[in-house]
């Protein structure tokens, strides 16, 4: 079958079931710039929510609303010792959303290069 006559390829597989659900509220907890760069300074270890929140110009209670966001989608773990609350980052939502993006990523690639190769051929048959 001729590269004009084959049909577009499908899109990767099927995810297993939750999946989607999972990567909506992974990447909805991406979608924030203070969420991102919290996760960003969480890759460097676990840390206090204090100095966590230091470098953002919101409120105390904006920056336990965004740990709440990011906790609840998985991305993070909070525990207490003492009075002080401290966070880690979880890696495994990061990297299923990651493996989403490159399946996905690959898809595409394939499809853009197939019309490349047909306009060449159309342009010099």
């Amino acid at each position: 079958m001729s590269a004009a006559t084959r049909r577009p390829q499908s899109a990767p597989g099927t995810a297993p079931p939750g999946t989607h659900a999972s990567l909506d509220k992974v990447f909805g907890a991406l979608s924030d710039p203070i969420r991102r760069e919290i996760i960003a300074r969480l890759t460097q270890g676990p840390c206090s929510v204090g100095r966590l929140g230091a470098p953002f110009p919101v409120s105390a209670p904006a920056i336990s609303k965004h740990l709440a966001v990011l906790e609840r989608c998985g991305l993070i773990a909070r525990w207490k010792v003492g009075r002080v609350h401290h966070c880690r980052l979880i890696a495994d939502p990061l990297e299923q959303a990651g493996i989403w993006i490159q399946q996905h990523r690959t898809f595409w690639e394939r499809q853009f290069e197939a019309l490349a190769e047909y306009l060449d051929r159309e342009e010099n048959p």
